[in-house]
């Protein structure tokens, strides 16, 4: 779902898009433009926002119900770490402001 969502906004995502917490957001003016989507009357015409959040594993100990606890900055992804993945596994082009 989420290259067809990329391909909806030409594989382009700025910096702005990305947060400290390695959490990513942007938003699609019609849903027609995801490819692969035909219009529906009763839908009409609207747009949607796509929230992607990046974790790896062992991200678990911070919603656990027993032993909750905070995960260390060294094992946190960063602004820079997202932009990396997104750019290597989507071919996403990251713009600058």
């Amino acid at each position: 779902m989420l290259p067809r969502l990329l391909e909806a906004v030409d594989n382009k995502l700025r910096e702005k898009q990305f947060d400290e917490n390695g959490n990513i957001a942007f938003g699609i003016h019609e849903y027609i433009e995801i490819p692969g989507v035909k219009y529906n009357p009763k839908i009409g015409i609207m747009g949607l926002e796509v929230c992607v959040t990046l974790a790896r594993p062992g991200f678990r100990i911070r919603r656990r119900r027993k032993m909750v606890k905070k995960i260390p900055k060294h094992h946190q992804i960063s602004r820079q770490d997202a932009m990396t993945f997104m750019s290597e596994n989507f071919a996403v082009k990251i713009e600058e402001e």
